[in-house]
């Protein structure tokens, strides 16, 4: 099993860790588009004022820049702590215990712009880099798009994506049977099906972390269907979608 979390332009600062040294990261051969993406975000790097402007920030969001220049030498931490933001805080990663965290590393990824797939216990920097984010001659989702679906086709077991979906375009998963898309949604009383916003970000974080503690097996669609309701969990197949996508499951907030 395989669990695809997108990342969070929020990150905490700091970390105990050596700086980031690719050959400590999951899914080796994404190591020469790694280094790629920070060489040109190094570049980018030079002018301030255009990266800047490449990364969308605005005039308080300035110590972003210098979280880029300081990467070559930044302290790491493993990923599942480094991301912060709604998701990650109702994952809440360093409450887990002991066991729960192993079978994160063993089962969970999140989906880096500058980095691609990483594990989540892999040791990364912080840093800024958005899935629609400009670097000089490095297109990201031209950069990125084949060489992580190359790793997710490998993947044996069940995918389950929670990216969004700018993320899931920058690496497609496979569109095979045991590959799904989950997507949040609400009902109302007329059950009427409605996307959500904040709260998708919270119930996918709620949903990681439950399976972090319980640890279930789980080979198939339905093996997580029948998972999600003995753990009162609202699962269900959602509607048909293009054959070129992987099915969608619709997780109920």
């Amino acid at each position: 099993m395989r669990i695809l979390l997108p990342p969070s332009e929020t990150k905490r600062d700091g970390g105990a860790d050596a700086p980031l040294a690719l050959d400590t990261l999951s899914f080796p051969s994404l190591s020469a588009a790694r280094s790629q993406a920070l060489a040109a975000l190094g570049e980018l790097s030079t002018d301030g004022e255009a990266m800047m402007r490449a990364l969308k920030l605005g005039p308080r969001q300035s110590a972003e820049v210098d979280r880029n220049r300081g990467l070559p030498g930044a302290p790491t931490m493993a990923a599942i702590d480094r991301y912060t933001g709604v998701l990650f805080d109702a994952l809440d990663a360093p409450s887990l215990d002991r066991d729960a965290r192993a079978f994160a590393g063993r089962t969970v990824a999140v989906h880096s712009a500058l980095l691609g797939l990483v594990g989540a216990l892999d040791p990364v920097p912080a840093y800024r880099l958005s899935h629609d984010s400009k670097l000089p001659g490095l297109r990201l989702k031209a950069h990125w798009r084949e060489p992580i679906a190359r790793v997710l086709d490998d993947e044996a077991g069940l995918i389950i994506d929670l990216r969004s979906e700018g993320y899931a375009e920058l690496g497609p998963a496979p569109v095979r049977p045991g590959s799904v898309y989950v997507r949040v949604v609400s009902i109302d009383g007329d059950g009427r099906r409605r996307a959500l916003n904040h709260f998708n970000k919270q119930a996918k974080g709620r949903f990681t972390r439950a399976v972090l503690e319980r640890r279930p097996d789980l080979d198939s669609v339905d093996d997580l269907l029948d998972w999600a309701e003995t753990a009162g969990i609202s699962m269900r197949l959602g509607e048909e979608r293009a054959a070129t996508l992987p099915r969608e499951v619709e997780l109920v907030a």
